[in-house]
């Protein structure tokens, strides 16, 4: 059996490794701003998780994809965020298209809801999420291309900042 210092041993070695792949992607800050403002596009579609297979898809087939862009926007566009957008597109999809018809919103969430109105709630919804997922394309791009030229600029080497937390020099051993 390993013991848990061996076990432990491998996982850093894992960890150290991953962080090294991952930060020596080589892109520019371009392609990774674009990755991340296409990745936001995606997640805040109503995809019901098909949108992790076009990640998966994008950052095998184009060479300019930036996996770890996909990665950061479906974690900021999280199950807690997405609620919330699913709220301010509904609203904007009854604000252009008008109310559902015996369906009514209140504090407490949907009032009372009839299988009949399912599809023109869809269709505020999809039209709501289309609006906003095209509305915050240039804002996601303009913001993250402007984080990684920044970090750029001051030549951290994150990889040895996170390995000092994770793995620090001063082992107590």
């Amino acid at each position: 059996m390993l013991s848990i210092r061996s076990r432990t041993g491998a996982w850093t070695r894992r960890l150290r490794s991953g962080l090294h792949d991952a930060f020596a992607e080589t892109h520019t800050p371009r392609e990774i701003a674009g990755s991340f403002s296409f990745g936001v596009f995606i997640t805040m579609l109503p995809t019901l998780g098909v949108g992790l297979l076009v990640f998966a898809l994008l950052a095998w087939l184009v060479d300019g994809a930036s996996k770890l862009a996909f990665l950061a926007s479906a974690l900021l566009i999280n199950p807690l965020v997405k609620s919330g957008v699913y709220a301010v597109s509904f609203a904007i999809g009854v604000l252009l298209l008008g109310p559902v018809e015996g369906v009514s919103v209140g504090l407490t969430g949907l009032g009372s809801l009839s299988f009949a109105a399912s599809r023109e709630i869809a269709v505020r919804l999809l039209v709501g999420n289309v609006i906003l997922s095209v509305a915050t394309i240039v804002p996601s791009y303009v913001v993250c291309y402007r984080l990684v030229e920044a970090y750029r600029a001051r030549e951290l080497e994150i990889v040895e900042e996170i390995e000092s937390v994770v793995a620090p020099d001063d082992d107590p051993d």
